[in-house]
């Protein structure tokens, strides 16, 4: 966020950084590039929970992005207290959309004249110009409202008091000097969080809020929040006698922690359960810890081997990242939180050093240290650092102490899935050929995409079998499942097929024999397969599938065909099975493509109409490598998260 008018600034810190990929309206907004209308709370929770969770308030919300050219730079934000209207009004959806080309001019000139607009750490808070901009006017109108019986004081959007009557002073049991301080933070007794979430859901909703207080002299007190574009005015009366409407919301009794952090921890917890890597943890936490927190560095590190690991940062130099890693853990201060599982604060470096003389410094000046453990075993720290002195108040540290749980279990379970994916990635990458054998007046490409990160391991395996100096045998598959079990099977299937392969067996006895082997290895586990046998010397090539897609044959400068072949059971299915042949001819120049279907599968898109998509884009040019031309197949398919692999195998006759 680079500003933001009439919202209070820690709210708007809140939002400070917002990732284009959140599921919050505004990045679905420059996304997607498109008008985001939310018209209440109720739509907001049912399209996105976590921001409900971080902003709980009753509110109208117009969101549409600015675009230089066909790209977003940005977003734009429109604010109404909920029920206003429907839906924006052609009209209002005409100036927002003039002042989203606006801006976005005003960014691409800039950028042009190489001075572009960079938004700054935290949002610019704009506040609204004083209404009568005249100080004599406003001390006419203080001695008004000291007439009264009843008192009234004004907050601005920060909730500091501009202006206070007498009676309204008398009432709160305080001297005047409450002009310039929050009133939560000034008033003691006016410190429960409950109290500071109605004045927000007053600014933030545009809507009348009330709560009841005793002041400490045992005097209860009604409190009402009439909101506007400069900020509150608040009415402080005697008793709980109201004449304000029953559908004021009345604040109740909360725990004693600032409402902004109980928020925050809770979209935290909500955004922490889409981490899949331990990276995604550190970005997570770094883009909502940082900004709430006035923190300008975070890092993860944890005890590996006997030294200190950083396992992700944000804002340190890599200097002092080098300078952690290199160290024994028996001295800096990480290390000693770490193996005590215990938190540390530090306000100033000289509170640092003299707690840990062996601390690096680096460019920060105080620090807070969050033990990370999990089933009572610390795993590690994560560190604040503040480029200044920064003093940690008991709320501040409650709510950080809250943080570190939740970002513990996260990291926990990040670490756990990267384990596991790196032990799979391994395992499925020792089964596929690392190289492909050189086969004179033969070009070969593949490619392998595994699946989405998250996703489990799948069976997509490809492989080039040299039969003798004019034939070779090209084979794809997939075997049932995404697991350890399907990338072992996958291993077996290759190895039978390449065994009778070499025997000299043709293309359907391949298939047959290997089918017969898997029926006995794993019953409850089916592999479609297709095995292709090419003649170089008569450039013909024969067939045989085993439920597998068919091939694609492209044509330079004219339109790829599918070849239709007899395919039989899937391998594992029936021991008895047979599996027809089919031949074909290569002619000069023609591509044979080779697939599984994780390239061309969409969801509620026919089988048959996605293999066509696949052969219409088809296209091999005369002379273009055949490594380039299976990106360009493969690159459609992986541009949104996938539940299954790519493999792509590619042959044509050498170019001479």
């Amino acid at each position: 966020m680079e500003s933001a008018y009439g919202m209070p600034a820690p709210i708007a810190n809140a939002w400070a950084l917002v990732r284009t990929k959140d599921p919050v309206p505004i990045a679905t907004a420059v996304r997607e590039q498109r008008l985001v209308w939310i018209a209440d709370r109720e739509h907001l929770a049912r399209s996105f929970p976590g921001a409900a969770i971080a902003v709980p308030y009753h509110f109208s919300i117009a969101l549409a992005p600015v675009c230089v050219g066909e790209l977003a730079w940005g977003g734009f934000m429109l604010v109404w207290p909920a029920g206003r209207f429907t839906e924006p009004t052609p009209r209002q959806l005409d100036v927002l959309s003039k002042t989203c080309a606006e801006i976005g001019e005003v960014l691409r000139c800039a950028a042009e004249r190489g001075q572009p607009i960079n938004p700054a750490p935290r949002p610019r808070i704009l506040v609204p110009p004083s209404a009568s901009g005249n100080p004599s006017a406003d001390m006419v109108a203080l001695d008004n409202l000291n007439r009264l019986p009843e008192g009234y004081c004004s907050l601005d959007t920060e909730g500091r008091v501009t202006l206070i009557s007498a009676p309204a002073a008398d009432l709160l049991g305080h001297p005047r000097d409450l002009v310039g301080r929050r009133l939560w933070e000034a008033l003691l007794w006016l410190s429960d969080p409950a109290y500071e979430d109605r004045y927000r859901a007053a600014i933030v909703g545009g809507q009348v809020t009330h709560f009841i207080a005793r002041n400490p002299a045992g005097r209860q007190l009604s409190f009402w929040m009439y909101p506007g574009l400069s900020g509150i005015t608040l009415r402080v009366t005697s008793g709980t006698m109201s004449r304000e409407p029953r559908s004021c919301p009345t604040a109740r009794q909360s725990r004693p922690l600032r409402l902004i952090a109980v928020h925050e921890t809770l979209q935290l917890a909500t955004t922490l359960a889409r981490a899949v890597t331990a990276q995604d943890v550190v970005d997570l936490v770094a883009d909502h810890v940082i900004p709430v927190y006035d923190a300008q560095a975070l890092a993860l590190i944890t005890v590996e081997g006997g030294r200190l690991r950083v396992s992700g940062s944000r804002g340190y130099s890599r200097e002092v990242i080098d300078e952690l890693e290199g160290r024994v853990p028996a001295a800096p201060v990480s290390a000693d939180l770490i193996r005590r599982g215990r938190t540390g604060f530090f306000s100033t470096w000289e509170e640092m050093r003299q707690a840990y003389p062996d601390a690096v410094r680096g460019s920060m000046q105080a620090w807070a240290f969050l033990p990370l453990v999990t089933s009572g075993r610390p795993i590690g720290t994560c560190v604040l650092g503040y480029d200044h002195p920064h003093t940690f108040g008991a709320e501040e540290r409650a709510s950080l102490t809250a943080l570190a749980g939740l970002i513990a279990q996260a990291f926990e379970r990040a670490r756990l899935y990267d384990t596991k994916h790196q032990l799979a990635k391994c395992l499925q990458s020792s089964l596929l050929p690392h190289t492909l054998p050189r086969v004179p007046g033969l070009d070969v490409a593949a490619r392998y995409v595994p699946a989405t990160p998250g996703m489990d391991i799948g069976g997509d395996f490809y492989d080039l079998i040299r039969l003798n100096d004019s034939m070779v045998a090209a084979v794809i598959g997939d075997v049932q499942g995404h697991d350890m079990t399907a990338a072992a099977l996958m291993g077996q299937v290759r190895t039978a097929v390449r065994a009778h392969a070499a025997a000299g067996a043709s293309p359907g006895k391949v298939l047959a024999h290997t089918n017969r082997l898997l029926t006995e290895l794993a019953p409850d586990r089916f592999t479609s397969c297709l095995y292709v046998s090419l003649d170089l010397r008569r450039r013909v090539a024969c067939l045989a599938s085993a439920g597998h897609l068919p091939p694609v044959l492209g044509m330079p400068g004219g339109p790829a065909r599918v070849i239709e072949t007899s395919p039989g059971l899937l391998l594992g299915v029936d021991a008895d099975a047979e599996y027809a042949t089919t031949n074909m001819r290569l002619p000069p120049g023609s591509v044979l493509a080779l697939y599984t279907d994780g390239l061309i599968e969409e969801p509620g898109l026919p089988l048959d109409e996605a293999i066509d998509r696949l052969a219409r884009r088809f296209n091999p040019s005369c002379g273009l490598p055949l490594l380039e031309l299976a990106d360009s197949l493969i690159e459609p398919a992986t541009l949104d998260k996938r539940s299954d692999d790519i493999a792509v195998l590619l042959l044509r006759e050498a170019l001479t």
